[in-house]
């Protein structure tokens, strides 16, 4: 805008790109604007003969400020990262929070400070399992699984710690499942370096995680559920084998899951907005666990 005219070739100079790379960034410029999305509202630019010329684009030289839930996001997020026993340069972190705190306001500060995040359920788990996972040594701890409501002791070779979803895992061959593992960190209890390599057998691979942690199998039960449109989120938030709309924006879907009981905390999360169409043990099995749950009610 400062420069109308400037060249293409120039400009790609200026900004290390190729003049193509520069060219499909220029497309995109007609998708920007304010809201409402019509020519009128949307940037202007062309690049006929070389010469960039920008339009309709006053928008863009107002200042954006960050709402109340976009700053205390950013804000939750800068102190989560503050936490993480790896990372190096808390003083410019430090910086830049109490920055953007000042420029966010009052509000955002105070709805932030009311989050409390925490990395781990044992002390100092995090930086331990990085640690042992960078010198490539044996870890032994005591590990929470809430299906089974158990806590197991297992030795695991660390490959790597992965954030997936908001939360830690540690991925490592567990020698008590003989296989690949994914483990909450906030799940580990207790955990401690052991003076023995790690030593994982050659076929162990890290798990493609951008799908998501659970990856349901043949051997796992198959559930269909009936969803009303509030429980639509079932069918984006899990892997489902089949969805089928049933019409006025309900679905029948279904999925595998390793634990029924897993399974029953969903059916009471949903609610009206979903019930289980099989198998008849589960059905049976949530509504016995409603009915409990509403008499611990009657006699509270």
């Amino acid at each position: 805008m400062s420069h109308p005219g400037a060249q293409v070739p120039e400009v790609a100079r200026l900004f290390g790109l190729s003049e193509k790379q520069l060219v499909d960034d220029l497309q995109l410029v007609w998708m920007c604007g304010l809201p409402g999305h019509t020519p009128g509202d949307l940037i202007d630019v062309s690049w006929d003969g070389g010469e960039i010329l920008i339009d309709n684009a006053e928008a863009i030289a107002r200042p954006l400020k960050l709402g109340v839930d976009e700053a205390s996001a950013l804000l939750v997020a800068l102190r989560m990262l503050d936490e993480l026993p790896e990372f190096q340069g808390r003083d410019v972190l430090g910086r830049v929070i109490a920055k953007l705190e000042q420029a966010a306001g009052e509000g955002a500060a105070t709805v932030s400070s009311q989050v409390q995040v925490e990395i781990g359920a044992a002390p100092d788990a995090h930086a331990v399992i990085t640690d042992a996972a960078r010198r490539s040594r044996r870890l032994s701890l005591r590990y929470y699984v809430p299906g089974r409501d158990e806590i197991t002791p297992r030795e695991v070779d660390p490959l790597r710690v992965v954030l997936v979803d908001g939360r830690h895992y540690l991925e490592g061959w567990c020698y008590r499942a003989e296989a690949m593992r994914m483990f909450r960190v906030d799940r580990i209890l207790d955990v401690e370096i052991l003076d023995v390599p790690a030593d994982p057998p050659a076929g162990a691979e890290p798990m493609d995680v951008t799908r998501g942690v659970f990856r349901p199998s043949d051997s796992d039960e198959l559930v269909e559920l009936e969803l009303t449109p509030a429980g639509r989120w079932v069918a984006e938030y899990y892997p489902c084998e089949e969805v089928a709309e049933l019409g006025e924006g309900r679905l029948r879907v279904s999925l595998r899951a390793r634990d029924q009981s897993w399974l029953v905390r969903l059916a009471l999360r949903l609610g009206d907005s979903g019930r289980v169409l099989s198998p008849a043990s589960l059905a049976e099995r949530v509504t016995a666990t409603a009915k409990q749950a509403l008499a611990n009610y009657e006699t509270a």
